[in-house]
């Protein structure tokens, strides 16, 4: 085979693997720029798969690439703090902890937790929407951004690092080390700061002062059930970035 033909031959095996791994879902990169350890969770939507069985350890400055079907939808959050016996997968993380599990296996986080949610695209629509909500609180700074999106693809993000800036009544605690900020529906668990009961309507339910301090640190992200539509984001590129401690700016 001549070389240039050979050149040429797999140039366009690559370029064929990559559409393949692409044009039937979306790929999704995890990268940990925190300077400790982060344990991803994952959760699909019902009828929908969580990848790696829904959590996996994602050292510090290391990132993991994640294949989703088209039209998947679900949740993001990461655990810190995490303590796993690897032998039986079960033991303990101080934020976002998935019933002690390693592999979350469908079962949400514990809150607070900063969440990333997405539905890539459904059968109506090829648009993808996504964003970081502070609405179970926070443990992390995160964001979700295209890769090679084109113009108009916004950033979802919350990039400050709430927990220095967090009511004390709304503190979350371990070891003396404020490692999370609740949110006011889950610090008051009422029906006027959980958006519920007669105050389960936009007209009924507005910020409180607790949002507004999560609204003026993370502009780009949801602070609210209410929220103005500023934290959601659309786009429809085939591979994101979703990045805990995002550098700023």
């Amino acid at each position: 085979m001549p070389i240039s033909f050979q050149y040429h031959y797999c140039y366009s095996i690559i370029l064929l693997s990559i559409y393949l791994t692409t044009a039937d879902g979306t790929q999704l990169i995890l990268v940990n720029n925190c300077k400790e350890d982060v344990w991803p969770g994952i959760l699909g939507n019902a009828g929908q798969p969580s990848p790696k069985d829904g959590g996996f350890l994602l050292p510090s400055g290391q990132e993991e690439e994640l294949q989703v079907p088209r039209g998947w939808s679900g949740r993001i959050w990461g655990r810190q703090g995490c303590i796993f016996d690897h032998n039986t997968g079960t033991g303990s993380c101080q934020t976002g902890d998935c019933a002690g599990l390693l592999q979350c296996k469908g079962i949400g986080g514990a809150l607070p937790a900063t969440l990333v949610e997405m539905t890539l695209g459904t059968s109506q629509t090829p648009t993808h929407f996504y964003d970081v909500s502070l609405v179970d609180g926070f443990n992390l700074p995160v964001s979700m951004r295209p890769v090679g999106g084109g113009g108009g693809c916004g950033v979802a993000a919350c990039e400050a690092d709430l927990n220095s800036l967090c009511p004390s009544a709304l503190v979350l605690e371990r070891n003396g080390k404020v490692v999370g900020c609740k949110s006011a529906c889950l610090g008051a668990r009422t029906d006027r700061y959980c958006c519920s009961g007669e105050y389960a309507n936009p007209e009924k339910c507005k910020p409180s002062v607790f949002a507004r301090i999560f609204k003026a640190a993370c502009p780009e992200a949801y602070s609210y059930a209410y929220d103005e539509s500023s934290g959601l984001k659309t786009c429809k590129a085939s591979r994101y970035s979703i990045t805990f401690c995002p550098p700023k700016g």
